[in-house]
C-alpha cells in the first residue's frame, strides 16, 4: 500500500511539473511580429467581432463552451466534423463600416504538439466583398499564446473570468514565413495570389461563455501589378 501511495503521489507531482513546463516554456515564442509588417507591398485590413453573439451564424458540435447561433441552427455532431466550427460574420474596413461577409470554417489539427507550444487548427475563409469580388484564405493557426495568456488565467481566477489587453497573431502557415495563402476567386481578385495574417485582440474572457470582448483582424498583402486595387482599398 505504501508503494502504491508513493506511486500515485509521484504521478501527480510529475503531471504538475509537466503542466508547469508546458505553460511556462521559455522557448515558446509569444505574439511574434507579423511577417507582413515589413512587406514592400500594399496592405489592407478586414476586421470582425470574434464574439459569438455578434456573428450572423455560428455552429459547432453543440458541446462547445460557445453556443451555436441561432439556437436552432444545425449542429456539427457527426463524427467526421465533430471538431469543426463554422461561422458567418460581417467584415468591416478601416472606417469601421461593413464592407463584406466572411465565412470561416475551423477544424482541430492533427499536427498539434503541446510540447512545442503548438495548439493548432486548420481554417479557411471565404470572403465576399460586394461589387469587388471574392477570395479564399487557407491557413494553419496556433492558439497556444491565446490559451496560455487568456483562457488559462480565466480558469485560475476566482471570478472565473479574465480581463485585460491581449493582442497576438494566430496565423502560423502554410507560408514559409508563417503567413496564410490567399487565392483570388472573382472580380478584382480573380487570378491573384496573395498572403495574409490573422490576429486577435482580446479584452474579456469568461469560463462559462467564452470570449465576451474580442476582435479579429485580417491583414492582406496585395500584389496587383498596377497598384490600383491597393489604392482603392486605402480609402475604406
Amino acid at each position: 500500500m505504501k508503494h502504491l501511495v508513493m506511486a500515485i503521489i509521484g504521478f501527480f507531482i510529475g503531471a504538475t511539473i509537466m503542466i508547469v513546463l508546458l505553460f511556462f516554456n521559455p522557448l515558446a515564442a509569444t505574439n511574434p511580429l507579423s511577417p507582413l509588417s515589413v512587406s514592400d507591398h500594399e496592405l489592407f485590413s478586414l476586421n470582425y467581432s470574434a464574439v459569438a453573439a455578434d456573428t450572423i451564424v455560428l455552429t459547432n458540435s453543440g458541446n462547445s463552451k460557445v453556443r451555436p447561433k441561432p439556437a436552432k441552427v444545425l449542429q456539427l455532431w457527426e463524427a467526421p466534423i465533430r471538431h469543426t466550427e463554422a461561422l458567418v460574420t460581417v467584415l468591416t474596413g478601416s472606417r469601421n463600416t461593413a464592407v463584406g461577409l466572411g465565412v470561416k470554417i475551423t477544424s482541430d489539427s492533427e499536427s498539434t504538439r503541446l510540447i512545442k507550444a503548438e495548439m493548432l487548427v486548420d481554417s479557411v475563409w471565404h470572403i465576399y466583398l460586394p461589387e469587388r469580388g471574392s477570395f479564399f484564405i487557407e491557413q494553419t493557426e496556433n492558439y497556444w499564446s491565446y490559451m496560455r495568456e487568456v483562457v488559462a488565467p480565466a480558469y485560475w481566477s476566482s471570478a472565473d473570468n479574465w480581463k485585460g489587453v491581449w493582442n497576438g497573431n494566430t496565423t502560423a502557415g502554410p507560408g514559409a514565413l508563417g503567413t496564410a495563402r490567399v487565392t483570388g476567386g472573382s472580380g478584382e481578385f480573380s487570378n491573384l495570389e496573395m498572403e495574409a495574417v490573422e490576429a486577435l485582440s482580446a479584452r474579456v474572457y469568461s469560463v462559462k461563455n467564452g470570449p465576451l470582448a474580442m476582435d479579429g483582424h485580417i491583414t492582406i498583402e496585395l500584389r496587383s501589378d498596377d497598384g490600383a486595387l491597393a489604392s482603392e482599398f486605402a480609402g475604406d
